[in-house]
């Protein structure tokens, strides 16, 4: 409404007055900003000085004003929360009573402030308390300390809401409740969210910061290790502390606290017996029902809530074969049993600025706090002192001529002439002559004549202390330090949280997934598939197996191999790419089931096909290069450093000929044997240092020198100081399910590009040769599958051990029209 009248803008409306019209954004921006200022300063942030929103410090300083002490009878919350709105927080009581709850929660709060009485909320559901008809509250003996002093001008007051009462701008809070208790708010285009910490451990860190006023926070990180929630839990990362303390923003990685033990049937069972701060324990039971029952964690019996008086207990029983780390690494990943705190240390400086602060700025502005109240408190004693000295000094002065005084009362004829009297009569100040018109009777005996001489003299000495302290800014410090030492000895307790100094860094899927041998099944129609190899029974030499793979009728098993969950799988196909994938994003089947499309893990094309697949290991440090064969006998060396960062993509391996296929794939170390294997049974043995390394997009050299119609079918890698070692041996297997085990030693190294020797005795019986390994003494079973999917696995001792020209035993009994496609050794 517009003050004057004369302004050409105004108008007059009647029954309301001159009315100005104002530009809307101006009008916006100054409501916004008085509004966005209310919320930060009065209800959504809290004060550094005693970590307080305006609501908790109302709801404390009312308790004291109803002199609800720590000793005090319990009194109904609904009294409570009626004075706190009444005297000081006109906002409903709903709010009042919220807040009030979260200050007597344990597990909400580090060192709770209220203590209450009744149902004020549990850890399955923290916002689910009593109505506060039915609970009671008084003050902890913490919170209790937050006032003390109070009523001796330690802190500045103003007027209430409807100016009926004055209540207190900050509490005297003699410790850091800021860091003590932490909390959370969200203001208008800012938020705080600090976390609890160990009161013995800020209590330490304050001492030193007055010993050292320029300390910097890493060095007050020496005693506060972190936070100390309520529900305990592992912090990790706790190298990391400096730098989320020092900025004063910064996420922390919590942990619920786990276990794994044998349970009393010999079942392995994981026990959770502490949870990340502000987890419902309730919730956190759905999330993991929820896993087990979506089938994203597997091997889970049971889920049991144990929990008791005496703590937390969740027991997940497994079933036997279950992998326990598999399973709790999941519980981390897709649960809030591992959680990130996000802290952001912003409170309100003097009352009315927000600021980001760092742990250092905390402690400082908490002690420049107390150095006020300390400070207020002594001028306050002090003067209380000096009038007390000054009313003793008149008892006293008048008790030395006590028959004088009682003869000049007794001669007035009222108290005022008697009051009169004695000032002029004795010398006295009217605050002195009125003591002494209101001393007892019983005073002017000699023993309590001799309390007042003895009180005297204490005030006086006091007075010294008092003034000494308030000259001297080193005494203030003492002072403090005492009182810090006092409250620690008091309240100090031992760290709920652990801290781990390690990083641990996202739980990525290959951390889920347990390091274990797998047998890989590839079809030619690309349908793939992995199969632990426990899926297949040992059986005799020369059975008709069991079936290992359902697939179509127009599909026959093309790879068929051993690698480790973690290895990486390369895809090279009949163009000359590679792909790469990691074995355990290929999905887990039965040993009947057929299996996903290759298509589904790797970008080829519907025309390519893959003619190789070969397993590495990421921490492999004896492999330096890849030697790749084709079926035309050439032969190519890459450093396998060129194969680092395969993209989902593919990459260039080899540059193949019209006509040629790539064959086989091996890993070497530049110093070994290689031996190739034809169909028709020819075998070369050369030095690998006869072949010069080559780059992705090279064709090779040539390898063996083929006769027609003859391809190479396998190559293997042995290692040069085992070619006199009686117990390798080079194993071949034929199309129609013969075999043998060759010593390498009757192979003589020849030269690359040679025509090689004999290696098995070819018949229409035996067929052409589709398979070859070096086998070691590690090497226990061999594993052979045929086009149709039909499997034996039997024991490798059990293969017979025969000369280069021999044709071998039968080692597994085909149906007709079906054939050898691969083999593995375990």
């Amino acid at each position: 409404m517009a003050k004057n009248p004369s302004d050409r803008t105004t108008k007059k409306i009647p029954e309301i007055g001159y009315i100005k019209p104002r530009e809307i954004t101006q009008e916006m921006t100054e409501s916004y900003i008085d509004y966005a200022m209310s919320v930060i300063i009065s209800r959504a942030l809290p004060d550094v000085r005693d970590g307080l929103k305006p609501v908790q410090r109302r709801i404390l300083y009312a308790m004291h004003e109803m002199k609800l002490g720590h000793t005090a009878k319990y009194r109904k919350s609904a009294a409570v929360t009626g004075f706190c709105m009444g005297a000081f927080h006109p906002h409903g009581d709903a709010p009042i009573y919220e807040a009030m709850a979260r200050m007597a929660q344990d597990f909400s709060l580090r060192y709770p402030l209220i203590d209450g009485q009744g149902n004020w909320g549990s850890i399955d559901s923290p916002s689910e308390f009593a109505a506060q008809r039915y609970t009671e509250a008084r003050l902890s003996r913490i919170g209790e300390e937050m006032l003390k002093d109070i009523e001796k001008e330690t802190v500045d007051f103003t007027p209430n809401y409807d100016a009926t009462r004055r209540e207190p701008v900050v509490l005297p809070s003699p410790l850091p409740q800021l860091l003590l208790n932490g909390t959370m708010g969200i203001a208008v285009g800012m938020a705080t969210n600090i976390p609890p910490h160990n009161l013995s451990e800020v209590c330490e860190a304050l001492i030193y910061l007055l010993d050292n006023p320029k300390a910097e926070t890493t060095e007050l990180l020496k005693f506060i290790k972190g936070p100390d929630f309520p529900t305990g839990g592992l912090i990790f990362n706790g190298q990391e502390m400096a730098s989320v303390y020092s900025q004063g923003k910064g996420s922390i990685l919590i942990r619920g606290k786990a276990q794994i033990i044998k349970g009393e049937r010999g079942r392995e069972q994981i026990i959770i017996s502490e949870i990340p701060f502000q987890v419902s324990k309730a919730g956190l039971l759905e999330q993991f029902a929820k896993l087990v029952e979506q089938k994203q964690i597997d091997g889970v019996r049971d889920i049991r809530d144990e929990s008791d008086r005496e703590g937390m207990r969740i027991v997940i029983e497994l079933k036997s074969g279950a992998f326990p780390q598999k399973i709790l690494n999941r519980l981390y990943k897709f649960t809030d049993l591992q959680k990130t705190f996000h802290l952001n240390m912003i409170a309100l400086v003097d009352g009315l600025q927000p600021r980001l602060l760092s742990l250092a700025d905390c402690l400082t502005y908490f002690l420049e706090h107390r150095k006020k109240v300390l400070t207020r408190r002594a001028k306050f004693e002090l003067e209380r002192a000096k009038e007390r000295v000054h009313i003793l000094e008149g008892l006293h002065k008048c008790l030395a001529k006590i028959d004088a005084v009682i003869r000049t009362i007794k001669q007035s004829k009222d108290r005022e002439t008697a009051f009169q009297s004695l000032i002029k009569k004795f010398k006295l100040s009217e605050i002195q002559a009125k003591a002494i018109l209101e001393t007892k009777l019983q005073q002017l005996a000699r023993l309590e004549r001799k309390k007042i001489e003895e009180e005297l003299k204490e005030k006086k000495k006091l007075i010294k202390e008092l003034q000494a302290l308030l000259k001297s800014s080193k005494k203030i410090k003492e002072a403090i330090k005492k009182e810090i030492k006092e409250l620690k000895e008091k309240f100090g307790d031992a760290r709920k949280t652990k801290v781990i100094q390690s990083r641990v860094s996202e739980i990525s899927e290959e951390d889920l997934i347990p390091q274990e041998e797998t047998v890989i099944i590839l079809t030619q129609k690309g349908f793939i598939k992995r199969v632990k190899p426990s899926s297949y029974r040992a059986q005799r030499r020369g059975g008709k197996g069991i079936l290992g793979a359902k697939i179509g009728e127009d599909d026959l098993i093309s790879h068929f191999l051993l690698a480790q969950t973690h290895d990486l799988l390369l895809f090279f196909t009949d163009n000359g790419k590679v792909f790469q994938i990691a074995t355990y994003e290929i999905p887990e089947g039965t040993r009947l089931s057929r299996g996903k499309h290759i298509a589904n893990f790797i970008d080829i094309l519907p025309e390519e096909k893959v003619l190789n697949v070969l397993p590495r290991r990421k921490d492999e440090e004896l492999a330096k290069y890849l030697l790749m064969v084709t079926a035309q006998g050439l032969i190519k060396k890459t450093e396998i450093s060129e194969f680092e960062n395969v993209r989902k993509s593919g990459l260039i391996a080899i540059r193949l000929k019209k006509g040629d296929l790539l064959k086989e794939v091996e890993k070497t170390s530049g110093k070994d044997l290689i031996i190739l294997v034809s169909k028709r049974g020819k075998a070369i043995l050369f030095e690998e240092k006869d072949l010069r390394a080559m780059s992705r997009q090279a064709s090779g050299n040539i390898a063996m020198r083929l006769e027609e119609k003859d391809t190479l079918i396998g190559m293997a890698v042995l290692e040069s100081q085992k070619l006199k070692d009686k117990k390798i041996y080079l194993l071949t297997v034929s199309e129609k399910g013969f075999g043998k085990r060759t010593p390498i030693s009757q192979y003589r190294i020849q030269r690359r590009g040679g025509k090689g020797l004999i290696t098995a005795k070819l018949t229409s019986k035996t067929g052409d040769l589709v398979s070859a390994k070096i086998l070691t003494s590690e090497e226990e079973h061999l594993i052979i599958i045929s086009q149709k999917g039909q499997v034996i696995k039997s024991k490798i001792e059990a293969v017979r051990i025969a000369s280069r020209a021999t044709q071998g035993v039968k080692l597994i009994n085909l149906a007709p029209g079906d054939k050898v496609a691969s083999i593995i050794c375990v």
